[in-house]
């Protein structure tokens, strides 16, 4: 039986490990109902949830992504106050830290549509949409997934990453919008394994210092709802 409900957990600022951990829990208990469901016909729902968190400086490394893309040494990133974890989504590497929105939807995609390739352009979808509510035009960049400005300009940049797992139709993971974000961290890697290319943050494409991070989750959240046609159920949890 097919739930659109998507539960919106806001986690606060929380630690990239923690955190990760916990989509697990999230994950795997989606997963054994899926299971439970095609072993006995249980015709169990399963649910759908959307975590909103901010992480301490940490640079993630995807499965198919290369160390080299990491610029610091072990005792160079003690002392930027940043953690480092080699995780299991895809994608290279990228940074997360305070000023971004990250957001991990944890869904069962057959309660909306089985296409990967679409669950990711809808996530992309919902910044571009949001991005055009301050008046900025972002797009896509064909061959890089994410949000990007100026594409095909030799002023083009990156201005939310993505990179997500799925197995059985069930994702985790997700995107970083970088809002007030201290852009200096990413001088420290090779952005997504994309030499060459500047990222940017909403606060400094607008001019302004600070940018209301509650507002443009507000903005997402709608364009969110649109797009994937659900039910948003929002409520603050501690990890």
């Amino acid at each position: 039986m097919m739930n659109n409900k998507i539960e919106i957990q806001e986690l606060g600022c929380k630690n990239y490990k923690e955190t990760w951990e916990y989509q697990e829990t999230l994950f795997k208990e989606i997963l054994d109902i899926k299971i439970k469901n095609r072993r006995e016909d249980a015709g169990l729902q399963t649910p759908n949830y959307f975590l909103f968190v901010e992480h301490p400086h940490v640079y993630t490394l995807g499965k198919s992504g290369d160390m080299s893309n990491l610029l610091l040494s072990e005792e160079q990133l003690i002392e930027k106050g940043a953690a480092f974890y080699k995780i299991n989504r895809g994608g290279d590497i990228t940074y997360h830290g305070p000023g971004q929105i990250v957001g991990y939807p944890i869904l069962d995609l057959e309660n909306f549509f089985t296409d990967i390739h679409k669950y990711l352009r809808f996530l992309e979808e919902m910044v571009i949409r949001t991005l055009a509510e301050y008046g900025i035009n972002a797009t896509r960049s064909e061959g890089e997934t994410g949000v990007w400005l100026d594409v095909g300009t030799p002023f083009a940049r990156k201005i939310c990453a993505m990179g997500v797992r799925a197995s059985r139709w069930v994702t985790m993971h997700g995107f970083a919008f970088n809002i007030n974000a201290d852009l200096g961290y990413f001088d420290h890697i090779v952005p997504c394994g994309i030499k060459g290319k500047a990222v940017t943050s909403l606060n400094g494409e607008l001019g302004m210092e600070k940018v209301a991070i509650e507002e443009v989750k507000e903005k997402l959240l709608r364009h969110f709802k649109t797009l994937f046609e659900a039910q948003l159920i929002t409520q603050k949890t501690e990890v």
